[in-house]
């Protein structure tokens, strides 16, 4: 079992906070301004979600980020997708993450401050979506790079909007604004900003007010397809991921 006292300075990247009544913020960072995210990043959330997972005194953890977007900005630092053992490393990294975050047997809430242009099913994976007016959705550094879109946004958004709908919006790299978002059912709220993170946290403190038990067996009912969901497909996905990197690498050894 974790304690909070070990492990809420511990990651660079995101900003712990806990109320009295167990209710976690995490604020994603870098500096302490928009999350630059990279392979340093995707190391560190595997750890930081499996922290939170065994801290019994987290009662409602809020995900929430800094400035002016979710997480819209990505870094190759950190990442070697051209070699087998490195992309092995990205490949157990990103089905880890994914059952970490399913692994917080309490409810979670995303408070969405703007943009989500990557990673955006660490929200799909929470049980309550709060996004503000110039929150936007796209899925957007994996054709970028020439990749598989395979890392877990493959699995959850045909689930959350639909199938068709899922797929048109990872095949042609649609923004979907937050209205959209939520008339699709991927946003349960929109929030002015100067408003969301108490909103967040309104919602957290009545589910914290539940018995223990109730919250987190609620949370462990509710996600026990998207448990089956991302057991069975995240590692396929991320293999397909792997192999269109590998062919990038070998058209640029051959054009270099």
């Amino acid at each position: 079992m974790s304690r909070f006292d070990s492990y809420k300075n511990s990651f660079a990247n995101a900003e712990l906070t806990r109320s009295e009544t167990g209710v976690l913020e995490v604020r994603f960072h870098t500096n302490g301004g928009k999350l630059i995210f990279n392979g340093h990043t995707h190391e560190q959330f595997v750890d930081l979600f499996h922290q939170i997972g065994a801290d019994r005194d987290n009662r409602v953890v809020i995900l929430t980020g800094s400035g002016d977007a979710f997480m819209d900005a990505i870094d190759p630092e950190g990442f070697d997708f051209f070699t087998p053992r490195g992309y092995d490393k990205i490949l157990r990294e990103g089905k880890k993450v994914l059952m970490n975050i399913l692994d917080i047997e309490v409810p979670m809430i995303t408070a969405l401050n703007g943009p989500v242009l990557l990673h955006s099913e660490y929200a799909l994976l929470t049980d309550i979506i709060l996004a503000t007016p110039d929150t936007v959705f796209q899925d957007k550094p994996h054709f970028d790079f020439g990749i598989v879109p395979g890392d877990g946004v493959n699995l959850l958004w045909p689930e959350v909007i639909g199938s068709i709908r899922g797929r048109h919006f990872i095949l042609t790299r649609q923004i979907l604004d937050a209205q959209t978002a939520k008339d699709w059912g991927a946003v349960n709220e929109i929030v002015p900003a100067n408003n969301l993170l108490t909103r967040a946290h309104e919602i957290a403190e009545g589910i914290a007010a539940l018995p223990p038990l109730t919250s987190s067996y609620t949370r462990i009912a509710l996600t026990q397809k998207l448990r089956r969901i991302i057991d069975e497909g995240a590692g396929y996905g991320l293999a397909l991921e792997g192999i269109s990197a590998a062919e990038i690498a070998r058209s640029m050894a051959e054009n270099a």
